[in-house]
């Protein structure tokens, strides 16, 4: 399978931003495998990287990602601080929202059109919540209100009104990702699966929700096989849970006041998938075994 179709042809360079980091990394490869020329933008080069031209500076830089997206036809935007909990507030809210505008708007500038930009199932403020927060109803979906008090749920917010903005001001098609916990078999995932088992309450602001690295960089190319113009945010993980008990025994347990909006059966994840299914054509191919 190639890379996907943009105005009725395949695309034949990507941008990939913060392409050294976990999801990056699997990204270009995954465009290596397809025969889809990757550029790569990362604050240094660590030499190995699957990609046609290294390019080093910051996203948040407009001269290093105007360099970066010479010649290119799409763009996944995946540069970013992953949590509240490693740098101030001001710098987790300012550094996130900074890149991805700088990165939108030049590449609006530039003409490229197709965009997946990676936000975050924490969008809706409950993992990194100071307080113990709930959502209001299950399956959660894209159109739960949020309830964000930490800077990066605030940050992911920003980013798809940004989305939305560029999307207006340049004609681009935008899909914005929801991400869940994403990691490897052969690495974090597996050990945060086994504590979950554990003590299930361990990811239950995140609903028990992950995804497997391939599937998180099958789901960005996906992306960019979208149409546009305009933004579509889109909830992406693997359909069961990393925990062994029955979902809605979890639920009573951990979000008892969630409104139930439809049957979880066994291990269904509480997570309405049905966007990614139907604008993607995705479905996770790596589950965990339970």
């Amino acid at each position: 399978m190639k890379g996907p179709l943009m105005e009725g042809k395949l695309m034949e360079r990507v941008l990939v931003t913060g392409a050294a980091g976990r999801i990056g990394r699997s990204v270009l490869g995954l465009l290596e495998s397809r025969g889809v020329e990757a550029v790569a933008l990362e604050r240094s080069d660590p030499g190995d990287l699957p990609a046609a031209r290294v390019v080093t500076g910051d996203a948040t830089d407009p001269a290093a990602v105007g360099q970066a997206l010479d010649g290119v036809d799409a763009v996944i935007h995946l540069a970013a601080i992953a949590t509240p909990e490693w740098l101030p507030a001001e710098q987790v809210f300012g550094l996130n929202t900074l890149a991805t505008f700088t990165v939108l708007e030049q590449a609006g500038l530039a003409g490229v059109r197709r965009v997946c930009l990676a936000s975050s199932m924490a969008a809706d403020g409950v993992p990194f919540a100071a307080r113990e927060l709930h959502p209001a109803y299950v399956p959660v979906d894209e159109r739960l209100p949020s309830q964000s008090e930490d800077p990066y749920a605030l940050s992911k917010q920003v980013d798809e009104l940004t989305a939305a903005t560029m999307a207006r001001r340049h004609g681009m098609g935008i899909v914005a990702l929801r991400l869940p916990y994403v990691g490897g078999f052969d690495e974090r995932l597996d050990a945060f699966a086994a504590r979950c088992a554990a003590d299930p309450g361990a990811h239950a602001r995140g609903y028990w929700a992950y995804l497997e690295t391939r599937d998180a960089a099958r789901a960005c190319v996906l992306a960019l096989g979208v149409p546009g113009p305009g933004v579509e945010v889109v909830n992406v993980c693997a359909p069961e849970t990393m925990a062994k008990e029955p979902t809605e025994d979890l639920l009573r347990r951990y979000h008892p006041d969630a409104e139930v909006r439809a049957p979880l059966p066994g291990r269904t994840v509480p997570v309405d998938l049905s966007r990614a299914e139907r604008l993607l054509g995705f479905t996770a191919e790596y589950r965990l075994q339970m």
